[in-house]
């Protein structure tokens, strides 16, 4: 080999690399990529797959083309992913209500998540908040719990769906606080939180995308969070391990790849994904749309969904809940 040669070859590797930094060792480079939102434009899983999937396409320089299947609360897009043939690079941005909770709430779903995907990536994850209306005389969690105990008939707990992640980590809580709350599900955020501000609702839970323009405004009063440490949007208010409540919790966004892809794409797009979600530019703009930035590859990603898995499995197997088709 001449050395111009050489030379030309090292400047194509390099390029290359520089190119599709993390699919360089793949046995087929991978030239294209879809990814499936099982939610409408403009929601939060939306707005993580379109932030994501522009920086992976500049990163690597190959078109990623994002597709919303609604339907069925993700469960079509779940399908439509789980059947896609082996020479097709295409990722669903799932989360636990598909993952997790589906599997365990309803008799037959077109997919099981552990055979028929693999995880590549977590990206974001979301915390809930425990809101009363901002007239409440309930100023903290102690006094939450302290009224609950002394109310036990009234301690309505209002929640934006039946079988959704805030209905469980409702029953979470009151088994943690050792009072039963009566978990009410509404069809959608809104309603719960115009009963809640009306007085209606004694109690919300919600996620903290939802709640906490309404307490910066000062309709709502969130009285605790689920993360591990405060909300930088909300640094007036405590977790709930800092208002004496042993509970840590939160829900996520992740990309799974069908079962048919072969395990080295896997593993490379789980480190592709995890390099532009470390860039702290991407992580400013997931904050500025009111997304908690996560960076994890395929394995860590694997292992967080475990641990999830068994922290809320058994409150929700435990629930008898049961969606009847």
């Amino acid at each position: 080999m001449t050395k111009n040669r050489l030379r030309a070859t090292l400047t194509s590797c390099l390029l290359s690399g520089l190119l599709f930094t993390g699919l360089s060792h793949a046995a087929t480079p991978i030239e294209d990529l879809t990814v499936v939102v099982p939610y409408a434009p403009g929601g939060a899983s939306d707005r993580a797959a379109r932030i994501v999937s522009d920086s992976l396409h500049q990163k690597l320089g190959i078109p990623v083309v994002v597709e919303n299947k609604t339907g069925a609360g993700g469960r079509i897009a779940a399908q439509y992913v789980k059947n896609t043939a082996a020479d097709k690079n295409v990722l669903i941005l799932a989360n636990p209500a598909i993952m997790v909770v589906a599997p365990l709430v309803f008799n037959d779903i077109p997919y099981k998540p552990d055979s028929d995907f693999q995880a590549v990536s977590m990206v974001t994850e979301y915390g809930f908040g425990v809101a009363v209306s901002a007239d409440s005389d309930i100023k903290t969690m102690d006094q939450l719990i302290t009224w609950a105990k002394a109310h036990p008939g009234a301690f309505n707990i209002g929640v934006p769906a039946t079988g959704s992640l805030p209905h469980f980590f409702g029953l979470m809580l009151s088994q943690q606080i050792g009072s039963k709350g009566e978990i009410i599900g509404y069809r959608g955020s809104a309603p719960v939180i115009t009963d809640l501000i009306g007085g209606i609702l004694p109690v919300a839970i919600d996620t903290l995308d939802v709640l906490t323009a309404q307490h910066q405004g000062k309709r709502i009063r969130i009285l605790a969070t689920s993360g591990s440490e405060r909300e930088a949007a909300l640094p007036d208010v405590p977790t709930l391990k800092q208002s004496g409540v042993e509970l840590e919790a939160s829900g996520w966004n992740a990309f799974f790849a069908p079962a048919s892809m072969p395990a080295d794409k896997v593993t490379q797009l789980g480190e592709a994904i995890k390099a532009v979600t470390s860039d702290p530019a991407l992580q400013e703009t997931l904050l500025k749309n009111e997304l908690i930035p996560v960076s994890a590859d395929a394995k860590e990603t694997g292992a967080r969904i475990e641990q999830f898995r068994q922290q809320w499995a058994p409150v929700i197997q435990a629930s008898g809940f049961k969606v009847t088709q």
